[in-house]
């Protein structure tokens, strides 16, 4: 009778989970019809809420970027009038003129919404949700119902945040970092009222989403990987969705901490932050806190949280090369280590964002040692990304074009990085547009670029439908020129000193030089934002009008594409296929086809197996 029973039986959400040669266990949740709220709103399938966490945050990056687009109309024309803004902003709009502190409370709105709603939440929720159980050969998470209540996290999180841009004395404005005293002084400035107190709410429930997911993703990859998938053949995007949650679950409690001790500060007289305030000439009871601190409890997450949002980009661009130029990928073993020595190495690079604080200069060199060691692992997988183009027979779809625009941000924010993790040089270029220009090209266009690629390359496996790949291309160049136009002339500025986080620069004779620079990238950057909406407008039409997709349309090597068109609640009808190969086998010398999936047995491909590989089966 044991000889009957699945070896590897695990029940998901409900759902039985059989290995292949077992007879497979009905579904429950096919015994009844699921109501609406259950199938879309409140739906335990990995599959419905990887959808959920993309459409919020398709919504939080039109949001972010209409911020964006509103401060640099302020800092491109400075002394024109912003009165046709009145009707939208009301009393923010004062003779004419942006609100200084409602200017800055739109660049902290900005970075925050960009950060950790879009690029956080919104990339690696959605396709480690949509992805991880798919492609190691799982009917759902570890989960269903922590994973829904990740999603509901998120989702309560986005109100929060949401409803405090309509606060009568603004949201938050102390720039995404929140440095104290200003987010600890309730009364400093309207920004540091109950719209700051309404963000450190948003954030706590935030990290909860995050830590939820984490947990649930790490535990579905260690887990519920089918017959044969063993952490040597799993795809590069397992592998990067998985050191992610990693970094995730280690970093984010930190934040979590650093935002309650910043929520005693301002309500409960602790000074865990503060010491030696005076607010018109009258000193606070505070003393024995350091700002100092809170910077490196916010770092300690800060630093991590570039390599949570641009992890999972890498894993997917990885994936879509290697299918796209219809080779394996090339180095995967270095790869994956690459992915090790990045998880572990941002843990120890935080201070390299406090070189102006004062630290011991000794210290300070560690961490530029550091800093600087952290680019070889970069270097490895940007290496291997062009090895793996290099004589291709490349296929340049949508998805692949984002995917080399990708690496080409990559590339070129990378080398600034090595100017800022110099201590001497970033100590001159601290606070400056080059920073600005800096982060946004390494972190934020470049996870976007990845963000997009991964969306037209599986949105027929989430929908069943083709995205347009004309429009695809008019989206591909006009975003891939615009970003460039706003962030190369960025660099130049920022080594002449322009400073960020200034409302004006019409004061300083020294800046008036780079005014016509200055619209120049206003009008790239809201030239920019409006080609995302040929993405929104190509991503919803073909949910519902887009061509019909077939069960493979990529010809793929991975276990996705191994099921429905549409899967259902469990993936796979039938048995779960067993995984005999690693997940690359692309262009194989004697191989019928150009490329063999992960679940073909290496007995029906003896024509173009290995020496070694004759020996498997």
């Amino acid at each position: 009778m044991a000889a009957n029973l699945p070896t590897h039986a695990q029940v998901q959400g409900g759902i039985g989970v059989t290995e292949p040669g077992h007879d497979v266990h009905e579904h429950h949740d096919e015994h009844h019809e699921q109501s609406f709220l259950q199938k879309y709103i409140f739906s335990t399938d990995h599959k419905v809420i990887a959808k959920q966490f993309l459409i919020t945050g398709i919504f939080w990056a039109i949001l972010g970027g209409t911020l964006s687009s509103l401060f640099r109309l302020q800092l491109g024309w400075p002394e024109s009038t912003l009165e046709w803004l009145s009707p939208f902003l009301g009393k923010w709009i004062e003779a004419g003129k942006l609100n200084p502190e409602f200017y800055l409370a739109l660049v902290t709105m900005h970075g925050t919404i960009m950060v950790f709603f879009v690029l956080t939440a919104g990339l690696s929720g959605t396709f480690s949700n949509f992805l991880i159980p798919l492609q190691i050969g799982a009917r759902d998470m570890a989960s269903g119902f922590m994973n829904m209540l990740s999603y509901w996290f998120f989702f309560l999180s986005s109100v929060v945040m949401f409803l405090s841009l309509f606060l009568e004395t603004g949201p938050a404005a102390a720039g995404w970092t929140i440095y104290p005293p200003l987010s600890a002084l309730p009364q400093a400035i309207p920004g540091s009222g109950m719209g700051m107190t309404m963000w450190l709410v948003s954030m706590a429930l935030f990290i909860v989403s995050q830590l939820l997911g984490g947990v649930n993703y790490i535990t579905t990859v260690i887990n519920l990987r089918t017959q044969g998938m063993s952490m040597s053949k799993l795809p590069l995007t397992i592998w990067s969705f998985f050191l992610t949650a990693v970094l995730g679950l280690l970093s984010f409690p930190v934040l979590f901490s650093a935002a309650l001790l910043l929520i005693f500060d301002r309500s409960f007289g602790t000074s865990f932050f503060l010491s030696d305030i005076y607010i018109a000439g009258q000193a606070l009871p505070n003393t024995g806190g350091s700002p100092i601190l809170f910077q490196h409890l916010f770092w300690f997450l800060g630093h991590p949280e570039v390599y949570i949002v641009i992890m999972p980009a890498m894993g997917m661009v990885s994936e879509i090369m290697a299918t796209n130029a219809r080779k394996p990928i090339f180095g995967y073993r270095a790869m994956i280590g690459s992915l090790l020595g990045i998880s572990l190495l941002s843990f120890v690079v935080w201070a390299h964002h406090m070189f102006v604080t004062g630290m011991n200069p000794f210290l300070g060199s560690v961490f530029m040692f550091l800093t600087l060691i952290i680019a070889v692992p970069s270097a490895v997988k940007t290496f291997n990304w062009l090895a793996t183009l290099w004589r291709g027979n490349i296929r340049f779809t949508t998805a692949m074009l984002f995917s080399i625009g990708f690496v080409s941000l990559f590339i070129a924010g990378g080398l600034t990085g090595i100017v800022l993790g110099n201590a001497a040089l970033d100590i001159q270029m601290h606070n400056t547009y080059f920073v600005v220009a800096h982060f946004h090209l390494v972190m934020g266009s470049s996870a976007f670029f990845g963000l997009w690629a991964g969306v037209y390359h599986w949105f027929p496996k989430m929908f069943g439908r083709m995205m347009d790949e004309k429009l695809g291309y008019v989206h591909f160049w006009l975003t891939f020129l615009g970003v460039y136009l706003v962030f190369l002339p960025m660099h130049y500025v920022g080594i002449a000193g322009f400073p960020r986080r200034y409302y004006s620069w019409t004061g300083f004779d020294t800046f008036s030089q780079f005014a016509n620079l200055n619209k120049f990238i206003s009008v790239a950057a809201i030239l920019a934002f409006f080609a995302q909406f040929v993405f929104i407008f190509n991503f919803f039409y073909s949910i519902f009008r887009g061509r019909r997709a077939s069960e493979n349309p990529w010809r793929s090597t991975t276990l996705e594409w191994t099921t429905p068109v549409v899967p259902g609640h469990g993936n796979w009808p039938g048995a779960i296929p067993a995984v005999h190969r690693w997940p690359y086998d692309y262009s194989k010398p004697g191989a019928a086809d150009d490329f063999i999936p992960q679940h073909v047995p290496y007995s029906q491909t003896q024509s173009s197996n290995l020496p070694y590989e004759r020996e498997m089966e």
